[in-house]
């Protein structure tokens, strides 16, 4: 397995994290309500948890900078929130920002890239 200095972008997490069976995406809609790909369900915070954040920045354009939130249901699923970060975002508003405060975080070892 390759280390944590070695995977250095958003590409290479999400492709190590492929081959792990995390392909689907945490989504928030135009409603403010937060979807996993593919599926109806509505999502509270409460309803996830926050595995591991991994956080690029680009090297020469700040606007490079995003942070890819690895996240668990409670059924079980695994998935990824993805999000550029500083001056803009993916998410217009604030709704966005406070769901991922309240997402519980239990930091695993398990996803040290």
């Amino acid at each position: 397995m390759e280390n944590s200095e070695n995977m250095t972008t958003l590409s290479q997490v999400m492709e190590r994290l492929k081959e792990r069976g995390v392909h689907r995406e945490f989504r928030m809609n135009e409603n403010c309500e937060m979807k996993f790909e593919n599926s109806d369900k509505n999502y509270q915070p409460s309803d996830l948890t926050i595995m591991k954040t991994y956080r690029f920045e680009g090297d020469s354009n700040p606007d490079d900078s995003a942070v890819l939130y690895l996240v668990k249901d409670t059924s079980g699923n695994m998935g990824m929130i993805i999000d550029s970060y500083g001056a803009d975002s993916n998410y217009p508003g604030q709704e966005f920002d406070k769901f991922l405060r309240d997402i519980p975080v239990d930091e695993t070892e398990d996803y040290n890239y």
